[in-house]
């Protein structure tokens, strides 16, 4: 009889086949068996009665502001609000100080996270003004999930903001590769828009065509250079129709806070704690995420863009407030709360966060329930009723715009690779992330 190391039992399996009584056999971090293993011994057991077992949600889009940035958030303390949050891998961005756009820094992120991280992650290495003929070797090194690059909305050399930088990227990159997509020239025009101290004015000031001009230029160049791209945090009903007619090369990503928040309500209540790029936009807009994006299929992935500033930076008058909030330890009760108000069903939201990262991005052995990968789940109870709080929070800037959420449905276990890392809100076993394994890359 086959023992296995660990034995999931007695839960409800959500995957590619539906849902379903069932048990999952791991035998050396990966999945062995599924189906009923009631007759089989193993080192231990998970009783995982009354729970739902997904496969392991992955973020596509993190900033952990390690190096330069450590007082906002680091990789022990952003991998840990994600294993908390019942992530098991996560992406994570290059504008930390110095930029993660060399083989060194990209070596030293690594490092870092080696013994530190609680997840599997990956990093973007950034283009700039000066790496756009190094591109193509740096995105197939190690531990790199691709190239990011910010069209806007950035500064220093991560800004490539005009046609021929544009090009000279997608023409250099063979991986999918990762865009920021705010036309930056809009952005100069519209600054003055800016009211001193008035939030509602930040989607003005960053309006949707804004982000259609960007969108725009990077398709044409995706297919003038047959290049394949991603379009990161879509939230504008204009980009979104735009974005159903370029499936051939781009994919889309979509985030919990557009999905879930809209202007100019959002602004009034949490002011600066509603600021990011681009930014929360109307209710028209939602309403278009929902229905085109996520119904009608356009968005293949939700990341978080968690990106964490202090409460002190936040408070500061807008437009001084800085952009960007915390959302990976938010992401699985905020969206199994729209699945459980029927906005979505529980097989797309794994197909937005787990199986449409492994299509969108080639992971090895990753996003799926299947036998031979990785034994990655996210345990979750789908009737557990909570309110998120600040409180709980693991980010090093201990806040969420998701304050006083009530959330229905609640992730109860992060299991990576066969190991138990976290368990009923408690890490159980640390810092056992490792550098994620791409199939274009081996």
């Amino acid at each position: 009889m086959k023992v296995f190391d660990l034995i999931i039992r007695g839960g409800v399996i959500a995957d590619h086949a539906g849902e379903g009584p069932g048990d999952i056999g791991i035998i050396g971090g990966r999945i062995a068996a599924i189906g009923d293993l009631a007759q089989a011994s193993a080192g231990a057991v998970f009783d995982a009665k009354g729970l739902t077992v997904l496969p392991g949600v992955i973020d596509t889009q993190v900033h952990f502001r390690e190096p330069g940035n450590e007082h906002k958030e680091d990789l022990e303390t952003g991998t840990r609000a994600a294993a908390l949050g019942g992530v098991v891998a996560v992406f994570e961005m290059p504008n930390t100080n110095p930029t993660t756009s060399t083989a060194e820094a990209l070596a030293d992120k690594l490092a870092r996270a080696k013994g530190r991280a609680h997840v599997d992650h990956a990093f973007y290495v950034g283009a700039t003004t000066d790496n756009f003929d190094q591109l193509g070797e740096l995105e197939r090194l190690p531990g790199c999930c691709g190239v990011k690059t910010f069209m806007g909305a950035s500064t220093g050399s991560l800004l490539v903001p005009d046609d021929e930088g544009l090009d000279r990227v997608v023409a250099n990159i063979n991986r999918r590769g990762a865009f920021h997509c705010e036309d930056e020239a809009r952005l100069r025009e519209r600054k003055a828009l800016a009211r001193e101290g008035d939030w509602t004015s930040h989607a003005e000031v960053r309006d949707d065509e804004a982000g259609l001009l960007a969108v725009q230029r990077l398709v044409r160049a995706a297919r003038k250079y047959r290049k394949r791209v991603h379009v990161l945090h879509i939230s504008s009903a204009k980009e979104m129709e735009f974005l159903a007619t370029a499936k051939d090369v781009a994919t889309v990503e979509t985030l919990p806070q557009f999905l879930t928040f809209e202007a100019p309500g959002v602004y009034e209540r949490l002011k600066g704690f509603a600021q990011m790029n681009p930014p929360i936009r109307y209710a028209a807009d939602r309403a278009a995420l929902w229905s085109l994006g996520i119904a009608q299929g356009v968005v293949d992935v939700i990341g978080t863009d968690h990106a964490p500033h202090t409460r002190e930076e936040k408070a500061q008058p807008y437009p001084k407030s800085p952009s960007g909030m915390p959302g990976v330890q938010t992401l699985v009760p905020v969206m199994l709360t729209h699945v459980n108000q029927r906005r979505l069903s529980l097989q797309r939201l794994i197909d937005l966060t787990s199986a449409g990262a492994n299509r969108v991005f080639g992971i090895a052995n990753k996003g799926r329930i299947a036998l031979g990968y990785d034994a990655d789940f996210t345990i979750v109870d789908m009737k557990a009723k909570r309110v998120i709080t600040a409180a709980e929070q693991a980010t090093r800037c201990g806040w969420t715009p998701f304050e006083g959420f009530e959330a229905e449905g609640w992730p109860m276990a992060t299991i990576i690779r066969g190991q138990i890392v976290m368990r009923e809100g408690e890490i159980v076993t640390p810092s056992q992330g490792a550098p994620l394994r791409f199939q274009e890359t081996l």
